[in-house]
């Protein structure tokens, strides 16, 4: 129990609404954790794999219709409905709880009710947010202890005296036709129901230290972002450290855990996070992040030593793995891990393996693993203070248009940059292969708020920190005419890298164009890479006429958002406007 009155009346209050058989205080130990994962091993819902390759490691199946986040199911609760904003599902309050509420009645009969004190960010620091989650699946239970730090010190947090986000869950009855997932920012407040899938379930993540966490970050001066973060080693020893944001099927993780090329000797990657930042102005003018999680909830389908050799060391030990494949000596398998498909391969849903019944795994089976058993975790991950960062990048998927990496002018021009960020679907997405979207600060899913409010808060940290990192764009993706991509992108993102930190030390040339400051191929370190001038020189490329057509396309999609857009984006637009008229008339 707990001696906090707010918190114990809302766990009855629940309780008393969901009418479980029983409740449990989760304390997070090793003695809870072994009888949560002997329930689920006895029940099916956990299967253990071969303990001689994957120690302490289970293999979880979803229920076929419940494999992903439902975005069009997921809904922001405000009292006025502007504050949703376009890019958010809206509901009123009342009716968001009148919904929900009326599922919840009596549905965790035969089940046990767990309380999940967690808190997001870390032991000690200042910047740490608790919460706390009621379920009733013992696999959330299990995942929320590897993502956030749950139990009896999270408890002490809040009973300290400190607030609290409230997250109500209930697996129902997996039906797809009565699932929901609301959020209530006003309240701190989220009700989701229906799913057990990580997204919809793990209420610290997505629920919690995006949508919840973003309304927060607006009233008390912060930013909560959809962003790694990581510190990057000089062979002098001097690290420094970058956030950045990308859209889904860009290469977020795979650059949280980078590995340098041979030929950049004595550089180095250190991972403090692969998905989650909240930035905070720092007392030396400065932004400072933390990495709100504990753990790795990845995409297991095209990891491999070649992608990701730091994430494949991270995992084999200690891992929950979602929908991926069985090899038959009970060994987790996906489509591009690095060995092939064995004979005698069982799929995501338990079949012998058939390619007609689609891929082995499922395109978006997971794995939920401790950060701390990265190769290349870094040594500051958890100091109270944050890192200091000295850069921000954002990106994403343009075959054409933006070049491999371009640098803000200033803080004004950067945020416009990243709240024009587009990416082009992909054959794993929604829609067309190839339409591109726009998806400002990658944050498209997972803003709490009405987007042209939240483009005006990052516009006010040009007034709250003296010492802002600069803002740079990056595009891994560009293809030449015959549609091969032109940039090799993985390891190799290092060369980018460098001349970001260049850039910021003021040690690396650059061409300026309307749309940010470009490396001149020289200032691009090919040490040991193979690459034509030519295309070193496309890959930076500039066209007056394409970004033209970018810039009606980013007036038109600001003004979806109506008067509510900050002054200082529309000015960026008419600047660049300008300029590229001027580069079309002296052409």
């Amino acid at each position: 129990m707990t001696s906090n009155l707010e918190l114990a009346a809302w766990v009855n209050e629940a309780a008393s609404l969901m009418q479980p058989n029983a409740v449990h205080w989760c304390d997070g130990s090793d003695t809870e954790n072994a009888q949560l994962i002997e329930t689920m091993l006895a029940d099916g819902s956990l299967l253990a794999l071969n303990p001689k390759t994957h120690p302490d490691c289970y293999l979880h199946r979803s229920n076929p219709s419940d494999v992903a986040r439902v975005e069009h199911l997921t809904f922001v609760c405000t009292s006025d409905k502007d504050d949703a904003g376009p890019n958010n599902n809206w509901m009123s309050p009342a009716d968001g709880h009148q919904l929900v509420n009326s599922l919840y009645a009596g549905c965790m009969r035969g089940r046990t009710m767990y309380v999940i004190p967690y808190l997001m960010g870390p032991y000690g620091s200042p910047y740490s947010r608790a919460g706390v989650e009621i379920t009733d699946s013992p696999y959330v239970v299990a995942n929320m202890r590897i993502m956030a730090r749950i139990g009896t010190r999270a408890l002490a947090h809040i009973e300290a005296g400190n607030s609290f986000v409230r997250g109500l869950h209930s697996i129902g009855e997996l039906d797809p036709e009565r699932r929901y997932i609301m959020h209530f920012p006003e309240e701190l407040l989220i009700k989701s129901f229906g799913s057990g899938y990580g997204g919809n379930a793990l209420l610290g993540k997505k629920c919690h230290a995006l949508r919840i966490a973003s309304w927060q970050a607006r009233t008390e001066g912060w930013l909560a972002e959809h962003m790694l973060i990581l510190g990057i080693e000089d062979p002098k020893g001097n690290v420094s450290y970058v956030a950045a944001a990308f859209p889904s099927a860009c290469g977020k993780t795979n650059l949280a855990m980078l590995v340098p090329p041979l030929a950049l000797k004595g550089w180095k990657v250190w991972t403090v996070g692969d998905d989650i930042a909240w930035l905070h102005p720092g007392p030396d003018g400065r932004l400072w992040a933390i990495n709100p999680e504990a753990g790795f909830f990845g995409v297991a389908p095209g990891t491999s030593t070649k992608t990701n050799p730091n994430c494949m060391a991270t995992l084999g030990r200690h891992t929950i793995y979602t929908n991926v494949a069985l090899t038959p000596d009970n060994q987790p398998w996906w489509e591009g891990i690095d060995a092939p498909a064995p004979e005698g391969l069982i799929d995501w849903q338990g079949r012998p393996y058939d390619p007609a019944n689609g891929p082995a795994a499922h395109p978006n089976s997971r794995f939920t693993v401790s950060a701390t058993q990265c190769p290349s975790y870094s040594p500051q991950a958890n100091a109270p203070e944050g890192v200091p960062l000295s850069a921000i990048i954002f990106g994403g998927r343009r075959s054409t248009v933006a070049p491999l990496v371009y640098e803000a002018l200033d803080w004004d021009h950067g945020v416009f940059s990243a709240a024009a960020v587009a990416s082009e679907t992909t054959a794993a997405a929604v829609g067309q292969v190839g339409q591109v979207r726009r998806d400002p600060m990658a944050m498209k899913p997972f803003c709490g708020y009405n987007f042209a409010d939240y483009w005006a808060h990052w516009s006010s940290f040009g007034t709250k920190a003296s010492k802002l990192p600069k803002i740079f764009h990056v595009n891994w993706f560009r293809k030449d005419a015959q549609g091969s991509f032109m940039w090799p992108g993985y390891g190799d993102n290092m060369r980018v890298l460098k001349w970001i930190l260049e850039r910021c030390n003021g040690a690396a040339g650059a061409v300026r164009t309307p749309i940010g400051n470009v490396p001149h191929p020289d200032d691009i370190d090919t040490t040991g890479l193979v690459i034509e001038r030519a295309v070193l020189e496309a890959l930076v490329a500039f066209d007056p006429e394409v970004w033209t057509r970018e810039l009606v396309d980013i007036a038109a999609y600001f003004a979806t958002f109506g008067s509510r857009v900050p002054t200082v984006l529309n000015q960026q637009v008419t600047r660049i406007e300008r300029e590229l008229a001027d580069k079309r008339a002296a052409a």
